[in-house]
């Protein structure tokens, strides 16, 4: 089996192996969390190989623990083909709580068999980096904040103030012990943390109570299929557009999409044109796409973008 490793420093403990198209594996991502490695599975065409996969695994990597996920498309198929589930450990024991991992030096948390993706956006790691270096002195907004991952960022930057926003509970209740076990790291430390628990597109459609310096939009993919994708650009633009109003002169506005159904340049128009809307006067700082070792050698896997805009 053909694989490409993801990129590894010393503080980082997770991180992802992607296969290319000219690997000609397509729909295979493993992530690293410590010494616990998942194995998402995007197409059934790895069903049959699983076994050889594992060994695989096992002998380049020697992980404590292998889990499988499945996106929900072929949860039925691979429960048809050798009974394979969603979460089922390939190797190892069951771990007695979530999988504690560093990233970039801070501490998180990851339910790598229910939570979202493989248990943690790995992919995000380099625009969380950027996060980082723009938070210093601000008030920051992370709408679909999912477990804190920009926030903890953000904070270690010395964030003045920090607000998670999503509609669930349990990612909330993440995020507060992701803050917990970073403690230790003054910034973290000292940077003020509220969640608020609210549907973000309707939180952030009301009337704009109060300002930031520095929003995060990364909300989930708006685009699960082509007939979506029209449907979804305008959703983009009105969610900025929206995100713009709580915006604070002199700030800063993360604006990210997931959806691959949403190209690059639709989803940066989309943005460019409710800043233009606002009729407030901003700079555009830069554009991102995948990281390093997330290669997207093919249009189907281009789905990650971020453009920063900068109030003037």
């Amino acid at each position: 089996m053909a694989r490409r490793e993801g990129l590894f420093d010393a503080q980082t403990n997770g991180y992802r192996c992607v296969n290319g198209e000219s690997d000609g594996w397509p729909g295979l991502v493993l992530d690293r969390y410590d010494r616990t490695f998942v194995l998402k599975l995007y197409t059934a065409a790895w069903l049959p190989c699983l076994d050889e996969v594992v060994g695989c695994i096992r002998a380049a990597l020697h992980p404590q623990r292998l889990v499988l996920r499945l996106s929900r498309n072929m949860e039925c198929l691979a429960k048809e083909h050798g009974h394979r589930d969603d979460g089922q450990l390939l190797l190892g024991e069951k771990p007695d709580s979530p999988v504690v991992f560093l990233e970039s030096g801070l501490r998180f948390e990851s339910d790598v068999r229910q939570g979202q993706k493989t248990g943690f956006f790995l992919d995000q790691r380099e625009n969380r980096r950027r996060v980082e270096s723009l938070a210093r002195g601000r008030d920051v907004l992370n709408a679909f904040s999912f477990s804190g991952g920009f926030s903890l960022y953000a904070a270690r930057g010395r964030a003045k103030s920090v607000v998670d926003l999503d509609l669930s509970e349990h990612a909330l209740a993440a995020a507060r012990r992701n803050f917990a076990l970073n403690q230790a790291v003054p910034g973290v430390a000292a940077c003020r943390h509220d969640c608020v628990r609210a549907d973000a597109f309707e939180w952030l459609a009301a009337r704009a109570a109060r300002k930031f310096d520095l929003i995060v939009l990364d909300p989930p993919s708006l685009a699960r299929r082509e007939a979506e994708r029209a449907r979804a650009i305008g959703a983009y633009r009105q969610l900025n557009a929206d995100g713009l109003r709580w915006l604070a002169p002199g700030g800063v506005l993360v604006a990210a999409s997931c959806s691959a159904h949403v190209s690059a340049e639709e989803f940066f128009g989309a943005v460019r044109q409710a800043a233009r809307e606002s009729a407030r006067p901003f700079t555009e700082w830069q554009t991102t796409g995948h990281a390093p070792d997330h290669p997207a050698t093919f249009p189907e896997a281009q789905y990650l973008k971020a453009i920063y805009l900068r109030l003037v």
